[in-house]
């Protein structure tokens, strides 16, 4: 970060409200993205996920059948 020049105190000051808001959303980012990656790890979107693979497979095996056994 480049110094800068200050004029007053009241310059000052702005900067360090900024700065401060600055941080207090790089830390409403950082729990709103581990809320998000909590929710994606859950139980139910686990089993979900192995849900849909499993019935993907299982049609793509009982196709890949049918295909042979009626050439």
């Amino acid at each position: 970060m480049i110094p800068n020049s200050y004029n007053s105190f009241e310059d000052i000051d702005n900067q360090l409200k900024i700065i401060s808001l600055q941080k207090q959303i790089y830390k409403q980012q950082i729990k709103q993205n581990l809320r998000s990656s909590k929710a994606s790890f859950s139980t139910t979107s686990i089993k979900s996920e192995v849900k849909n693979t499993l019935q993907v497979k299982l049609l793509e095996f009982i196709t890949a059948k049918l295909i042979k056994k009626f050439r």
